[in-house]
């Protein structure tokens, strides 16, 4: 069954890309841990040992402003497993050795995130709920009332990576996060690899993000000042 219950809430106690555990004193903001699930050690795991230390940081952020809006939003009912599983792969697909030379990068890393949960033995339905979230983080926008979980990895995602929202958020949850989860060099790192997706893969999301100006927003940002 989809947990749905909220995770335990620590002093920003879940992994970081630089060390194992990572606590701040600068707050007394409480950031959630980590489910403590096979699919979750196993995405967190898979994420560590692909991604870049700027990239895992961005992955992991996304999850902590997606858990963040859903509490901001009061939203009840979120499968929080589901929801770290995905934000922790749903940029998986950009890395080499998961790139796949047709689908796009948010396509091929909803189907690492279906071979993942499939091991951990997720029912075939939530496999696929997966994939969904990860898809749709890519989308425009999600409506809450089609996809609660994909609408918190698109918001969580559109703050890390454009800035989006920036004003929703409590300053000291930010700060908190990017304390915990610097933003290293993502902004080049990220910027590159969607230009060099939609150049390859002109029909996919990666497209319209970098003619929508990625790189720009990135670079400008607000979270860049925060830390």
């Amino acid at each position: 069954m989809p947990r749905t219950d909220r995770p335990d809430r620590t002093d920003a106690t879940a992994p970081s890309a630089t060390t194992n555990t990572r606590t701040t004193t600068a707050t007394r903001t409480v950031l959630p841990s980590a489910p403590d699930t096979p699919a979750a050690r196993a995405a967190l795991e898979l994420a560590t040992a692909y991604h870049s230390p700027s990239l895992l940081n961005h992955v992991i952020r996304s999850w902590l402003w997606a858990e963040a809006f859903a509490q901001h939003e009061g939203r009840d009912g979120i499968d929080h497993e589901l929801l770290y599983v995905s934000a922790l792969l749903h940029d998986i697909g950009i890395v080499p050795a998961f790139d796949n030379v047709a689908l796009s990068y948010e396509d091929a890393g909803g189907h690492v995130a279906v071979a993942l949960t499939a091991g951990a033995g997720w029912e075939p339905s939530r496999r696929v709920r997966a994939h969904e979230v990860i898809v749709r983080h890519n989308w425009p926008a999600v409506d809450p009332a089609f996809d609660q979980e994909g609408y918190l990895l698109e918001v969580a995602t559109g703050l890390d990576i454009s800035g989006a929202r920036a004003d929703v958020l409590p300053r000291d949850v930010l700060r908190t996060v990017l304390t915990a989860y610097p933003r290293l060099e993502l902004a080049a790192e990220f910027g590159a690899g969607v230009t060099d997706q939609a150049a390859r893969k002109p029909d996919t999301q990666a497209h319209r993000l970098v003619e929508g100006g990625v790189r720009a927003k990135l670079a400008a940002n607000p979270l860049e000042s925060l830390g």
